[in-house]
């Protein structure tokens, strides 16, 4: 068995957690909204049409905010198409993704249904085929109270009270050459900043927080470079995608080491221009777009042709993740929570059908897929302080980024609630590794307990025919003494430790 050895103390911290950390995405794709959260002919169909099981389900997943409605479809949508009369509304062509959009569910709709999941909705705009008027409008339809044309045909639409959209999305990876209307990331930049000006006079009044977003390459910044884009923003956008190539199965696991170094290379630059410019402004960042996504499957398989060819709703994306898959999703997150100082957003990419946590079947059942369980534990147990985790163990040499821990670990520690969880995947792919966590607030009071993420079949999935073949257990091995909790964690496997009735004392010297 192999050994690893984990030292945590509760006055070492990275920053607070914030909980727009544990996001998501939904995006007018495939069958992310028609036959995903909408579906009116559904037995648990509420009176707007929204699935019930699926509400319930994103509900238990616990995403803190969704960012909507694109992705690439934003960069060729017309706002107004979703406002007003339902019946009245046109059916467009949706270029980025080849299909019929019905535009039955728009901005009233889907806020109406973020509320029904206790989240917060981010708003994307289309700085594609339109600009700068278009979102200037869409803020004022949105957040003014009223007094203005377009607050006032707001109310008549059914919304008196302002939306109070806080986050906004400025355009989605637009100097993507895939974008419709793309552009260089130095033109971006402009056009960003010029949004920034319009929107600053509601941006006092109502706490907006802006996200730039010129970033094409989606693991990297864009080629023209950040720097015209990063002078105003307070969140920088970014996106990154991991799959399995090759059956390179060591690298795949590792994913997470090039999610840090993603982020730590936005940062320096982020820093670097700071400086050069004198500026006391601190760009943090907004990780939303994130997950595994087999992107080849789209190239080859789903890809939809034809000039004639305009499906609505068509099976896009649709993933079935297994259980190495959650445990790369797991490992991300504890990437994203090793640098909560500066990652203050984060959204898994997407929600429901589209490369996401819960599937479901039209008139059928919704069931959660494997990554579900990682994201819905760690909404739920990482509160608090992030803290700086000090980690010796094996490592393993990978073709992609080289030699590489066996283990890779995060925490979080709530103070006043006097507890602490820890987050931890063993990569190995044969061997069991004995996690030792030095802990000093830990007392002979103290509880505690795991969950675990494992199977003999690291390919395991959920599906329609069998929902529940994969989900966590109980680990019984966790032993806990003063100062140390002692773990066996299973080949390919992620787990998180919780730890309960923590002196707020304990540790201090």
């Amino acid at each position: 068995m192999a050994v690893a050895r984990l030292a945590l103390d509760p006055r070492r911290t990275v920053g607070p957690v914030n909980r727009r950390l544990f996001g998501s995405f939904v995006e007018h794709l495939g069958r992310a909204v028609t036959n995903g959260i909408y579906e009116p002919s559904h037995p648990s169909a509420n009176e707007q049409g929204f699935r019930k099981d699926v509400i319930d389900l994103v509900a238990e997943l616990g995403v803190s905010v969704i960012r909507y409605p694109g992705g690439n479809f934003v960069s060729g949508y017309k706002w107004e198409d979703g406002v007003g009369q339902v019946a009245e509304r046109p059916r467009r062509l949706d270029l980025a993704w080849h299909s019929i959009e019905t535009n039955e569910v728009g901005l009233h709709e889907f806020a109406g249904w973020v509320a029904s999941v206790d989240s917060e909705l981010m708003l994307a705009v289309n700085l594609g085929t339109r600009g700068i008027d278009a979102a200037l409008s869409l803020v004022e339809y949105c957040n003014l109270r009223g007094g203005t044309a377009l607050a006032d045909e707001r109310a008549r639409n059914g919304r008196v009270d302002s939306f109070g959209i806080r986050m906004w999305c400025l355009g989605n990876e637009m100097d993507g050459p895939w974008q419709i209307g793309h552009q260089s990331a130095d033109d971006y930049g402009r056009l960003d900043c010029s949004g920034d000006e319009g929107v600053r006079p509601v941006a006092r009044a109502g706490g907006l927080r802006l996200v730039g977003c010129a970033d094409a390459h989606l693991r990297g910044v864009g080629t023209g470079g950040p720097e015209p884009h990063l002078r105003r923003r307070r969140l920088h956008l970014l996106h990154a995608y991991y799959e399995e190539q090759n059956g390179d199965l060591g690298s795949f696991l590792a994913s997470a080491v090039d999610m840090d170094q993603f982020i730590e290379s936005v940062i320096a630059t982020a820093d670097h221009m700071k400086a050069a410019r004198g500026s006391d402004k601190i760009i943090n960042l907004s990780f939303d777009e994130w997950n595994v996504w087999y992107q080849s499957r789209f190239e080859n398989v789903d890809k939809i042709n034809g000039v004639d060819n305009w499906p609505i709703a068509p099976r896009l994306l649709e993933d079935s993740y297994s259980v190495v898959d959650a445990v790369v999703v797991g490992n991300l997150l504890i990437s994203l929570l090793r640098h909560a100082d500066r990652v203050r957003c984060a959204c898994l990419a997407q929600l429901v059908n589209v490369i996401a946590p819960i599937m479901t079947q039209p008139g059928g059942i919704a069931w959660r897929q494997t990554i579900f369980f990682p994201l819905a534990l760690t909404a739920q147990l990482a509160r608090g302080e992030s803290l700086q985790a000090q980690l010796s163990c094996d490592e393993y040499d990978t073709a992609a980024y080289g030699s590489v821990p066996v283990v890779d670990a995060a925490a979080t520690h709530d103070g006043q609630a006097g507890r602490a969880s820890i987050f931890v995947v063993n990569r190995s792919l044969t061997e069991t590794t004995e996690l030792t966590v030095e802990l000093p607030c830990l007392t002979g009071d103290t509880a505690g307990s795991a969950t675990t993420l494992s199977d003999a079949d690291v390919y395991a999935a959920n599906t329609l025919i069998n929902p529940k073949r994969v989900g966590p257990h109980t680990n019984e091995s966790l032993t806990l003494s003063d100062g140390y909790a002692t773990i066996a964690l299973p080949p390919v496997s992620w787990t998180v430790i919780e730890i309960n009735q923590i002196s707020p004392g304990a540790g201090e010297a």
